[in-house]
């Protein structure tokens, strides 16, 4: 396909392997500098193995080289994605030989760099990543079970006994390209991905790979293939599969770009490594594994931009560091001509912790707030208003629960924060006067708890997004339409706000805190007379709310499914539910830097001043 025809239908005689060459060739020219591409062959090279005159990478070279922690296991996984995306757009040439070719194409992919060639596609990889995780095969094996370049084979159909893919593949590789010319302008810097699977026929519909043919005005090379897309809704991501990746992707959340993984892998302890199973379980459960075998696509495509929007954006800088070698040295230009040997693993193109420490991604730990739930948060919130940027304001273990000492705390922060409170479910019958006090305050309760998820502990942990700056309510609420309310446990979801009521967020001394709840303009005297509930005001409850009594004792999640309150109800769980619970840790963090810092002291500083005056 030469230049002078790039505006003509590509013959339908170009083979799939030809296409899958000319689109590597558009992505190294048009999404990268040639200096990154230069770091790309030079990092592709010097790990590479080579048999027959091809070099190609292993697992264990792509595990080693991103660093991706051993403690966690989501090696196999990765392999197996990346083994998928190196066949874009043609999933039938999958698992590909890690070429150069295949590589570089994950790596545009997994970097979302894709959109100076695939101009008309929808900027959105979700369905790739399905599709590199999901399994068609029915028994729902795990990746895990087995050795992974042996289960790759069998869950697409290929083969039906072992198969080394460090040779075999290779030369059926060759015997299926005979007569394709590997001789590329970039000079034996790329190669064709050339093993595919007959059997598997072919109905991606996804955008991605539609404007990818399109864009070499080969579409009509993929009608075949282009089938009513039914495949992909009984394909399945194992469970277990997938909340090791959900692990990984925790790990890899705050990454910065030439950042390595080695130095958030070195605090995986097995007390880390439990908080991020149990967060990455709360993750799960949000697609609903106890009534299916894996996560269908249905659902993956539902959840993910509704309550994970920003779950895979640690995977850009992870792979960005093919883009930057160590064995280049620009002070000095060396020649690129002379090949270059390949080197063992210990090769320093395999990043390794840098020397000069770094802040700190939190201050400091709360009862609620660890790093893996810091990280679960930037699964919905931009980690640039999270990373290094979080302040303790009100902890409840050492601040007290008390509103007044709230008010005193957080009143004087002027910028965004984060409510967390966690508790435990209190029982259908209030044991004891003042659970009963608290449940006469209320409406009568209407709905069953909540999803137990994958605990047995009754615990639940619920927050809130305050896109403005906290004050004292009397007669209107606070807060715009960027005010999240979420649950954390035992079942992530983000419900976000609605434009129907704006009574996002109050707070009052003498009623309490309350999200998705009208103003209730009352004492407290209200709240705590007779236990037999005469003359009690109920409190008013949102269709989707939370509020926590003005003892800090007590808090109420209420979900209405019918919905037509502040916040909208949750798309996954067309459900009815409250939960009631006794506050057990309560929290607010302030979203900023060292100049809302220094804001909020000078301001302490002014009433301290004030208060001597007085």
């Amino acid at each position: 396909m030469g230049q002078g025809h790039s505006d003509e239908p590509v013959p339908h005689s170009v083979s799939t392997e030809q296409l899958s060459h000319t689109l590597a060739l558009r992505f190294a020219r048009k999404c990268f500098t040639p200096l990154e591409i230069t770091h790309f062959k030079d990092v592709f090279r010097s790990l590479a193995d080579e048999q027959d005159g091809m070099q190609y990478w292993k697992e264990e070279t792509l595990c080693r080289f991103l660093v991706i922690p051993d403690a966690l296991g989501p090696g196999p996984l990765i392999y197996q994605m990346a083994t998928y995306l190196g066949a874009f757009p043609f999933p039938s040439l999958a698992p590909s030989i890690l070429t150069t070719e295949a590589l570089l194409k994950v790596v545009v992919i997994m970097t979302e760099r894709y959109g100076s060639v695939l101009k008309r596609g929808k900027r959105d990889r979700n369905k790739l990543l399905f599709r590199s995780l999901a399994v068609f095969d029915r028994r729902m094996s795990s990746i895990y079970e087995k050795p992974a370049k042996e289960l790759l084979d069998e869950v697409r159909g290929e083969r039906s006994e072992k198969v080394d893919t460090s040779d075999a593949v290779i030369e059926e590789a060759k015997s299926q390209a005979a007569g394709v010319d590997y001789q590329t302008p970039l000079n034996s810097g790329f190669s064709v991905d050339r093993p595919r699977n007959d059997e598997e026929e072919e109905e991606d519909d996804d955008e991605l790979a539609l404007a990818a043919l399109d864009s070499l005005d080969a579409i009509e090379v993929f009608r075949h293939d282009q089938k009513a897309d039914t495949k992909i809704h009984h394909a399945q991501i194992p469970v277990d599969n997938f909340r090791r990746l959900l692990m990984l992707l925790l790990v890899i959340a705050p990454l910065d770009s030439q950042e390595s993984l080695s130095r958030h892998a070195q605090q995986l302890t097995e007390s880390r490594i439990s908080d991020l199973r149990r967060v990455a379980d709360s993750i799960l459960w949000s697609f609903t594994p106890e009534q299916n075998a894996g996560i269908f696509y249905a659902s993956f495509n539902k959840i993910i931009p509704a309550s994970l929007p920003y779950i895979f954006d640690g995977l850009n800088p992870l792979f960005e560091h093919f883009l930057f070698s160590k064995n280049i040295d620009l002070a000095r230009r060396k020649s690129t001509s002379s090949s270059v040997p390949p080197t063992p693993l210990t090769s320093p193109s395999i990043p390794q912790v840098p020397d000069t420490p770094l802040e700190p991604l939190l201050l400091r730990e709360g009862d609620i707030l660890i790093l893996p739930t810091l990280s679960q948060l930037s699964f919905f919130i931009k980690s640039s208003s999270l990373f290094r940027r979080l302040r303790p304001l009100f902890l409840g273990a050492t601040d007290g629960f008390s509103l007044g000492s709230i008010a005193h705390k957080v009143l004087t922060w002027g910028a965004p924060s984060i409510l967390l409170v966690s508790g435990t479910r209190l029982p259908n019958t209030p044991s004891g006067p003042r659970e009963r006090a608290f449940a006469d305050t209320l409406p009568l309760k209407r709905f069953p708890d909540g999803a137990k998820g994958n605990t047995t502990n009754n615990k639940v942990v619920f927050g809130a997004y305050i896109d403005v700056p906290w004050k004292e309510t009397h007669k209107e609420p606070i807060g715009g339409s960027d005010t999240l309310l979420f649950q954390l446990e035992p079942v992530h979801e983000v419900f976000r706000a609605s434009t129907l009521s704006k009574d996002y967020f109050t707070f009052n001394t003498r009623s309490g805190i309350h999200l998705g709840a009208p103003v209730k303009q009352n004492t407290r005297s209200h709240v705590i007379s007779s236990p037999t509930g005469s003359g009690h005001q109920h409190r008013p409850l949102g269709p989707v709310s939370l509020s926590l009594d003005d003892s800090l004792e007590y808090g109420v999640f209420n979900h209405d499914s019918t919905g037509g309150g502040s916040f909208h109800p949750s798309e996954t769980r067309p459900t009815d539910w409250q939960d009631r619970f006794e506050i057990e840790a309560l929290e607010v963090w302030g979203c900023g830097g060292d100049e809302e810092a220094e804001r909020q002291r000078r301001e302490w500083e002014f009433e301290e001043r004030e208060a001597e005056a007085r």
